[in-house]
């Protein structure tokens, strides 16, 4: 894309990135989105958790600024970053629920990594890349390459090279890399690592753009249901069929290789362990960033298929035959939001009638009831003791569900299935009872179960009694099957 004056002129007014930069608050907005979204891997938040996790990071910040700074709720502020004109947050319901839900827009992710990169490195390295870049050219100079006797004189000098190599290895020679060499690759590993899951959310976002385009075309269409589907199914075979796509569907196929996550594990324990990795003190998640990908891949996927089911019910609508009347105006009013959308009127602009009269008794009205003030006792609170236990007030606890998926998911790459008791083994409950009815009801939405009614399996946990005594308990249960 040309960078000339119109173009950036445009991406200032228009871009969520850019305005993000110019925010008044960036530093509030990218530091807690990087924080919550980013940095974990995080695709969906409820808005009820969101706002708490927010205002806890408004009031630590008023403790230190001043009371004055972030005037306004956090509800009030995630609404605001949520709004068409700034498009930092995308606000949204699932289907089957009434509580809203909050995800990351490709925009903000773009201005959280390019703040990442402003701040400073103690190493910075340049051959991986240079590798890397020589590598690029080489595929795809072989991988065009039409004539089979330069193709085959390529491989002969492939293996020419490799037999060489061996020959150097067997005398000792085996041509380690230096420590630099090592922070060097690893380096450039981490930042694709990191782009790659931008990527995941930049190909969900356009599956929904493709998605909202349908629909305004059907809204819109004029023509017969069979040349609406007949376009439709077009172009979702052009998403598929597009170099993203296709792209896209080949990397998934390959991490859903149960070999080749196999094989990342092993060598991502490897390079941990290395004594050049451990100097750059990579995080926690870097070694399971292969399974960051897979749960990033697996949301694309779902929000993918949950559009096309909706938009299949969208489609299947029995109205379109039965009352062709009504999907005229369902189609006007559609028509008219559609154009009202990108500059939304003032004021009362239109009105509905209500339904049904609204009728009042007489005899319906309650009588006069004086309003009753209490007296309150001018009492002095006197200093004493209670025997009361206070543990109660601190013994909450919630069930993490992702950490549960994440102890199924992790079975099920090793297997094609496994046992609800093989999974509490390896993973003991912490929360007794509450966490097998989650296990349980993850098995009925998330994953693919099978129930054994012939066989039954006891699966225990440590409880604590009142008393403070640590006591046994179990449940038996039917046996409960996850397969892949």
């Amino acid at each position: 894309m040309s960078l000339d004056f119109t173009t950036l002129s445009a991406l200032r007014t228009h871009h969520p990135a850019w305005r993000l930069l110019c925010s008044d608050h960036a530093p509030l907005i990218a530091s807690f989105l990087h924080r919550i979204f980013v940095a974990p891997n995080v695709r969906v938040v409820n808005a009820a958790d969101l706002a708490e996790m927010l205002e806890d990071e408004l009031f630590a910040l008023r403790e230190r600024l001043g009371e004055n700074e972030f005037p306004k709720r956090a509800q009030e502020y995630l609404n605001d970053w949520a709004s068409p004109d700034k498009a930092w947050l995308r606000k949204f319901y699932q289907q089957g629920s009434d509580d809203a839900q909050f995800d990351l827009t490709p925009a903000t992710e773009k201005a959280i990594n390019w703040l990442s990169s402003l701040t400073e490195r103690s190493f910075v390295g340049t051959e991986s890349r240079l590798l890397t870049l020589f590598d690029l050219l080489k595929q795809m100079s072989e991988g065009s390459e039409a004539d089979p006797a330069k193709r085959v004189a390529e491989l002969q000098k492939k293996r020419e090279d490799i037999d060489a190599e061996i020959s150097r290895a067997l005398s000792g020679d085996l041509g380690l890399l230096d420590d630099t060499a090592i922070k060097d690759r690893f380096q450039q590993f981490m930042q694709i690592s990191r782009d790659l899951l931008t990527d995941f959310r930049e190909v969900e976002y356009n599956f929904r753009q493709l998605d909202r385009r349908v629909r305004e075309h059907i809204a819109l269409w004029e023509g017969s249901k069979g040349a609406l589907l007949e376009q439709i199914m077009g172009e979702r075979d052009a998403i598929s069929d597009s170099d993203q796509g296709k792209s896209f569907r080949a990397f998934w196929d390959f991490l859903m290789s149960s070999r080749r996550q196999e094989e990342l594990t092993q060598l991502l324990d490897r390079v941990l362990n290395l004594t050049p990795v451990l100097e750059l003190a990579p995080g926690p998640r870097t070694r399971r960033v292969h399974y960051d990908w897979l749960e990033a891949g697996e949301h694309t996927q779902r929000t993918v298929a949950q559009l096309s089911l909706q938009l299949r019910r969208f489609l299947d609508d029995q109205t379109w035959l039965e009352n062709r009347r009504i999907m005229d105006i369902l189609r006007g009013i559609e028509s008219k939001s559609l154009a009202l959308r990108q500059q939304q009127p003032t004021g009362e602009f239109t009105s509905i009638d209500e339904l049904t009269a609204e009728i009042e008794l007489p005899m319906e009205r309650p009588l006069h009831t004086p309003s009753f003030k209490p007296v309150i006792a001018d009492l002095i609170l006197q200093a004493g003791e209670a025997d009361l236990d206070t543990n109660a007030l601190y013994n909450h606890f919630t069930i993490d569900k992702a950490e549960l998926m994440l102890h199924i998911r992790h079975a099920l790459q090793l297997q094609s299935q496994a046992t609800l008791q093989e999974i509490t083994v390896k993973h003991p409950l912490q929360h007794g009872l509450a966490e097998l009815i989650s296990y349980l009801h993850l098995g009925s939405e998330s994953f693919n179960t099978v129930i054994d009614e012939d066989h039954t399996e006891t699966i225990g946990w440590n409880a604590v009694t009142a008393q403070g005594k640590q006591v046994q308990k179990q449940a038996t249960l039917p046996r409960v099957i996850f397969v892949r």
